[in-house]
């Protein structure tokens, strides 16, 4: 087994010592990164939240007058809360060829390898730029992302490609579906149970706009469009949590539930959306016919963009050059990548180790799988400066 750098597992080890979940800051991460590269003649700029305890860390190295090359990863991880480990998981443990602790697939690996390299970077005489990415939030609907893409939106000169380290096994990803999450609130009128005729009750009609939306589940399942890269193939609707009522004999007055779309890139979420307010308008007549006050009201809550590259994309046949495979793939998870391409940056997924190990207790990255992105890394700079 090929072992990795020392200076990669220094910076793994201490990345992953910074408690990122993404309920806390992550500037702790960002300002020891930050003072990281400057170390190394590097100047980093910061993109703040509203809040300005979570930031964004854009950097470059080479000359940035020309398209080059951004390498993204994000800053956060999800909670350990009710996790049972056999290690601290803020304190990374090498054991039988894998580091161990949160974010070490995902994806806290990829930002060492960023780190670690930034030397060999900023040595080498670079005939384009490198970019490196941090964001903060994108466990929680790639916040820091969006912003992110933003700016890159607003870039005279845009990187010509993006690789975002997911983690992949180091294959190259150049899709995934999209996600879109929605609180749908029913207001009803409140009355005693024996009563029913002069109340609307909002549990039942939450339960009508639910079926509406399991009948376009059903549809998508059924009818498609189809993707036979994605598993499963189609979009997916679901609804996962439902609130209402307050007592057995109290026609109920609010209802809330969540649900989501898992949307392949062909399927736009708002043209979904509309299908089922379509629905939901119809129940209001009803309703309304009863009390007119009442209502059903959807929001946002969360959403992250679908990711559609081309396989004959520059982006992609570099990556698989990189990378010394000749697949591809598309994958149901969601990174920050479909944002980046939609702003003009064509983008695909490859990072070390595997998804199945992300948000799991005892989470891990295979010392060899950091090894192969720290050979993808070598011939990246070498394409970079021939």
């Amino acid at each position: 087994m090929t072992s990795p750098d020392a200076r990669t597992l220094d910076i793994l080890n201490r990345l992953i010592a910074f408690d990122t979940t993404s309920r806390n800051s992550n500037l702790d991460l960002i300002r020891w990164a930050e003072s990281y590269l400057a170390e190394r003649g590097v100047t980093s700029a910061l993109q703040f939240d509203e809040t300005g305890e979570k930031a964004n860390l854009w950097a470059t190295i080479g000359p940035a007058d020309v398209p080059g090359v951004m390498l993204s990863g994000h800053s956060d991880v999800v909670p350990v809360d009710g996790q049972e480990w056999a290690s601290d998981p803020f304190r990374a443990e090498t054991r039988d060829g894998r580091v161990y602790g949160r974010g070490a697939a995902d994806m806290k690996a990829f930002i060492a390898l960023c780190l670690a390299h930034a030397d060999d970077f900023a040595a080498a005489r670079l005939k384009m730029p490198v970019h490196i990415a941090l964001s903060y939030d994108e466990e929680v609907g790639c916040l820091g992302g969006r912003q992110l893409a933003a700016m890159l939106s607003g870039l005279e000169v845009k990187p010509r490609l993006c690789v975002v380290g997911e983690p992949t096994n180091m294959g190259v990803v150049i899709g995934h579906k999209g996600k879109s999450s929605y609180r749908c609130h029913v207001r009803g009128f409140e009355c005693h149970s024996s009563l029913t005729h002069e109340g609307v009750n909002a549990v039942e009609y939450a339960a009508l706009t639910i079926a509406a939306i399991r009948r376009l589940a059903e549809d998508k399942r059924a009818n498609g469009p189809f993707d036979e890269a994605f598993d499963p193939p189609y979009t997916t609707v679901h609804t996962g949590v439902v609130q209402g009522g307050t007592a057995l004999n109290i026609v109920p007055r609010d209802c809330e539930f969540l649900f989501e779309f898992r949307n392949l890139p062909a399927d736009e979420p708002e043209d979904l959306l509309a299908r089922i307010r379509g629905e939901a308008d119809r129940l209001c007549a009803e309703m309304r016919a009863v009390r007119p006050e009442t209502g059903i009201e959807f929001e946002r809550v969360a959403w992250f963009a679908g990711l559609e590259t081309s396989e004959d994309a520059e982006v992609a046949t570099l990556a698989k050059s990189f990378a010394q495979t000749n697949a591809t793939s598309k994958v149901s998870f969601g990174t920050e990548a479909g944002h980046y391409h939609g702003a003009g940056v064509p983008t695909i997924v490859c990072g070390p180790g595997d998804i199945a190990q992300a948000h799991k207790p005892d989470e891990f990255v295979a010392l060899d799988q950091i090894a192969a992105c720290e050979a993808f890394f070598g011939r990246l700079l070498g394409w970079m400066t021939d």
